[in-house]
């Protein structure tokens, strides 16, 4: 897998630039699945099967990939327990819960607006 590379310092970091690795690691975490994943995760530290059953919809194959990445990106951490079979469990790290806290703000807008949302719609969908 080829990564961008970044070499200078956060604030030369420019998401609107193609080749910025900010944007790469943006749009990584910026989907659906990913803050789902996240805001389930909050505090706790969950196996695979759990987080399964609090991600509802997701498939094995969304949250597999999405764990993966959310991992290679430093937001969570993966441990693996030497039974068997495999005990997994997954926790965020640091990053991820700084990044939790931002995906609270942004429940908590869904929460607020989401009659003006329905109502846009409606009138927009008429």
């Amino acid at each position: 897998m080829v990564t961008k590379q970044f070499g200078g310092s956060p604030e030369e970091a420019d998401l609107r630039r193609a080749d910025s690795l900010a944007r790469e690691i943006f749009s990584d975490v910026a989907n659906k699945w990913a803050l789902l994943i996240i805001e389930a995760l909050g505090e706790r530290t969950l196996r695979f099967s759990e987080l399964r059953d609090e991600v509802e919809g997701v498939s094995h194959k969304m949250l597999t990939q999405n764990l993966r990445m959310l991992e290679r990106n430093g937001m969570v951490e993966r441990t693996v327990h030497p039974t068997v079979p495999p005990r997994v469990e997954y926790t965020l790290t640091e990053p991820g819960r700084d990044l939790r806290e931002a995906v609270d703000v942004m429940c908590d807008w869904t929460h607020r607006y989401l009659g003006h949302i329905e109502t846009a719609r409606s009138r927009f969908d008429s």
